[in-house]
C-alpha cells in the first residue's frame, strides 16, 4: 500500500539522509523546525560557530511541526517552533523572543489598516474584492501557509477562531515564498513574521495598532506569538550552551536589531 507523506515527514526523512553530509552526528548540534525562526537561528548559529570550536550548530527549516517531530524522535537536539505549544505536546520549551504576526500586502495597495474581523472575513473567503474594505476594485488573492506551519496555527488562533481559511488560498511552505508572491502581486494578502517583512512589502495596522516591535513590546499590537526552542526532556549540555548563548544580552540585542522583541 502506498502512503502519502506529510511535508513534515518528508523533511524528517531528508534530514536523516543528509545529516552526515552536512556535518551532523556528534560534532554538530542539530536545530530543526520553523521557517519563521530559521533565519534568526541561522544568524545566531553563525555568531556562535565563530566563537566555538567544540561543535558546530547546524540549522535547518521544515516548519514547526517538523521541528517538534524531530525533537521528539531525537533527530534534532533543538526544535524550533513559532507558536505556543498545545495540550499534550510534552516538551521543554524555551522562549527566545516574541514576534508580531504581520498582515502584508503589495506596497501599491492603498489600504493602511484592517480590523481582525475584516481579516477573518477576507481569509474565510467572505470578502473577495478589495473595494469591500476600502481598497481598489480588484479581486483579493489569498496566500496562506501550509498545514503544520506554526505561523498558520498562530494566525488561526489569533485571527480565524472557528472560521476556516478558504480553500481558494494559495498555499506556500515558507515565509520566503510568501514574501516573493506578495512582492509581485498587487492583489495579494498574506501573513508572515514581522521580523522578516522588510521594505519590499507593506504591513498593515491591525485594530488601529502599528505592526512594529515597539507596539509588540508595549502589548498593544494584537497579533503576537512566541518563538520557541524545544527539547525532548532537559536540554543536553551542548544544547544548553547554545540556548545560553541565544539568551545572552549580546544575542538578544541581535534579535532586537532584526525586528524581534527580546525575552531578556
Amino acid at each position: 500500500m502506498r502512503m502519502a507523506l506529510t511535508a513534515a515527514a518528508v523533511v524528517l526523512v531528508l534530514v536523516l539522509l543528509c545529516v552526515d553530509w552536512r556535518g551532523g552526528g556528534s560534532s554538530a548540534l542539530n536545530v530543526i523546525g520553523s521557517t519563521s525562526v530559521q533565519p534568526f537561528a541561522e544568524m545566531l548559529a553563525q555568531e556562535f560557530n565563530d566563537q566555538t570550536t567544540d561543535f558546530v550548530v547546524d540549522v535547518q527549516g521544515g516548519g514547526s511541526t517538523a521541528g517538534l517531530q524531530a525533537a521528539a524522535n531525537g533527530v534534532a537536539d533543538i526544535g524550533m517552533c513559532s507558536r505556543s505549544l498545545k495540550e499534550g505536546e510534552e516538551f521543554t520549551a524555551i522562549p527566545i523572543a516574541r514576534d508580531g504576526l504581520a498582515i502584508v500586502v503589495h506596497p501599491s495597495n492603498p489600504l493602511l489598516a484592517l480590523t481582525r474581523p475584516q481579516i477573518r472575513k477576507i481569509f474565510a473567503g467572505e470578502l473577495t474584492n478589495w473595494n469591500q474594505v476600502g481598497g481598489d476594485n480588484r479581486p483579493i488573492r489569498l496566500i496562506t501557509r501550509e498545514e503544520g506551519s506554526g505561523t498558520r496555527e498562530a494566525f488561526t488562533k489569533l485571527v480565524m477562531g472557528n472560521s476556516r481559511i478558504s480553500r481558494k488560498a494559495l498555499t506556500q511552505e515558507s515565509n520566503g515564498s510568501v514574501k516573493e508572491l506578495v512582492r509581485y502581486d498587487p492583489a495579494a494578502i498574506a501573513y508572515m513574521s514581522l521580523g522578516l517583512v522588510g521594505a519590499e512589502l507593506k504591513a498593515l495596522h491591525v485594530d488601529g495598532f502599528a505592526p512594529t516591535a515597539a507596539e509588540v513590546t508595549a502589548n498593544r499590537y494584537p497579533l503576537v506569538r512566541p518563538f520557541l526552542f524545544v527539547t525532548q526532556g532537559p536540554p543536553t549540555p551542548k544544547a544548553q550552551r547554545f540556548i545560553d548563548f541565544v539568551l545572552s544580552p549580546h544575542a538578544q540585542r541581535l534579535l532586537e536589531k532584526e525586528g524581534l522583541v527580546p525575552i531578556k
